[in-house]
């Protein structure tokens, strides 16, 4: 008899777990953190990030020039479909998007089905499509100049950016759509973390949800 997965053990739907916020709010660190304390074998982790709209048959200069930081850049619509294939307990590809030469690459990641679906991006709560899918909404929330530091650093340091070139997108589209989109969209979430991962009361809270909404499901 074939071995039982952590999908298979788990009786009921699958618990999906949004976790939304400005642009290095600190989303991730709050994703790690349920990564490690739920257990990543338990989980199927995907980021809004990866479903950027391929769009390579464009040049470099213009796809550069693109606004990435509006809801039309992403095809939601993928990623809610691989949120009910894997709620179904089918296996998902998720593109792998390479943000120094703002294309898909030809590969793709599998993603299996597990009994946490964890969702990450700054519009995964300004999408009705996705929120109505989540059952634990979590808005990571840091302070503006924070995040600004906290994206200068990354985007020079692993996306290969010049400094101009941050604070140009930051001025023209980041902030702009931080205000249009991201900051309306924390009224959906469930719960806000200010301070992000670094928030150990609010993280023991959300840890010891998930574990009670899966000892539910196992049950």
């Amino acid at each position: 008899m074939a071995e039982l997965t952590p999908f298979d053990q788990f009786r009921t739907a699958p618990v999906i777990i949004g976790v939304a916020g400005g642009s290095a709010s600190g989303k991730t660190s709050v994703s790690a953190q349920i990564l490690s304390r739920i257990g990543p074998q338990r989980i199927a982790y995907l980021q809004h990030d990866s479903y950027y709209c391929d769009e390579s048959h464009l040049g470099l200069v213009v796809r550069a020039a693109r606004n990435y930081d509006h809801p039309d850049s992403l095809e939601t619509s993928l990623l809610v479909e691989h949120l009910l294939r894997l709620r179904r307990g089918e296996a998902v590809a998720v593109p792998i998007y390479d943000f120094t030469t703002y294309q898909r690459r030809a590969e793709s990641r599998i993603v299996a089905a597990a009994p946490v679906i964890l969702v990450e991006g700054i519009l995964i709560f300004a999408e009705r499509s996705l929120r109505d899918l989540m059952d634990i909404r979590i808005f990571v929330d840091t302070d503006a100049d924070i995040r600004f530091i906290r994206r200068l650093r990354r985007d020079i340091s692993e996306r290969g950016r010049t400094l101009e070139s941050v604070v140009q997108q930051y001025l023209e589209t980041v902030r702009p759509m931080h205000l249009e989109f991201v900051e309306p969209s924390k009224r959906y979430a469930n719960v806000i973390v200010p301070e992000g991962g670094r928030n150990q009361v609010a993280m023991e809270m959300i840890i010891s949800r998930i574990q009670t909404l899966l000892s539910e499901g196992a049950g």
